[in-house]
C-alpha cells in the first residue's frame, strides 16, 4: 500500500468541485423542482383566469427584493470559496452570505403573513396551493443551506466549502427560475 487513501471514481462527477454526493443530491432536487415547475405551468394553462387573478395579489417587489438578497448571498459564497482557495480570510464572506440567507427567510415570513392576513391560504385555490408549496419547499432548502454553510464554517476545508457552495448556488438557481414563473409571467 502506498499510504494514500484510494479515491472513488465518480465518472463525470469526479471533476466537479466539492463532494460528488452533493451533486447527486443537487440533480435530484433539480428534478423535483423541475416537476413542480411543469405542474405549475400545466395548472396555469388549465385555469389562466384564476392564476392571473391570484398572481395579482403577490408582491412582486418583495419577490424581487428577495431575488437580490439571495443572489448577493450567492455572490458572497463564491467570494468565500475564492478567498479560501487563495488561503485568505473567507469567514466574513460566509457569515455575510448566511446573514443574507436569514434576510431572505425574514422577507418570506413577512410575505406569508401578509398573504395569510388577506385570507390567501393554501386552501384558497390551486394557485395559492402551488405558491405555498413551491416557495415553502424552497424556503426549507434555504434553511438546509444555512445549516450546511454553518457546518462548512465549522469543518473548514476547501472540499467542504465547494460542497456547501454548490448546494447554495442550487438554491439561487431555483429561486431565479421560481420568482419569474410564480410572480411575473402571465
Amino acid at each position: 500500500m502506498s499510504g494514500q487513501a484510494e479515491t472513488a471514481d465518480w465518472g463525470p462527477l469526479s471533476s466537479l468541485p466539492g463532494n460528488p454526493m452533493m451533486w447527486i443530491l443537487i440533480l435530484g432536487e433539480l428534478a423535483v423542482f423541475g416537476a413542480l415547475f411543469v405542474g405549475f405551468a400545466v395548472a396555469r394553462a388549465l385555469d389562466p383566469v384564476t392564476f392571473n387573478a391570484s398572481q395579482a395579489h403577490l408582491d412582486g417587489l418583495l419577490g424581487g427584493l428577495n431575488t437580490m438578497v439571495l443572489v448577493t448571498s450567492g455572490w458572497l459564497v463564491a467570494i468565500a470559496v475564492q478567498r479560501r482557495t487563495l488561503g485568505r480570510g473567507h469567514r466574513a464572506a460566509l457569515f455575510g452570505a448566511m446573514a443574507f440567507g436569514l434576510v431572505f427567510l425574514a422577507i418570506k415570513v413577512v410575505e406569508y403573513a401578509d398573504k395569510i392576513g388577506q385570507g390567501f391560504t393554501p386552501e384558497t385555490n390551486m394557485f395559492f396551493q402551488l405558491y405555498y408549496l413551491m416557495t415553502g419547499f424552497h424556503a426549507l432548502h434555504v434553511v438546509m443551506g444555512l445549516i450546511i454553510l454553518g457546518i462548512v464554517t465549522w469543518r473548514d476545508s476547501l472540499e467542504n466549502m465547494e460542497t456547501g457552495a454548490a448546494f447554495w448556488h442550487m438554491i439561487d438557481l431555483i429561486w431565479v427560475l421560481l420568482y419569474p414563473l410564480v410572480y411575473l409571467l402571465r
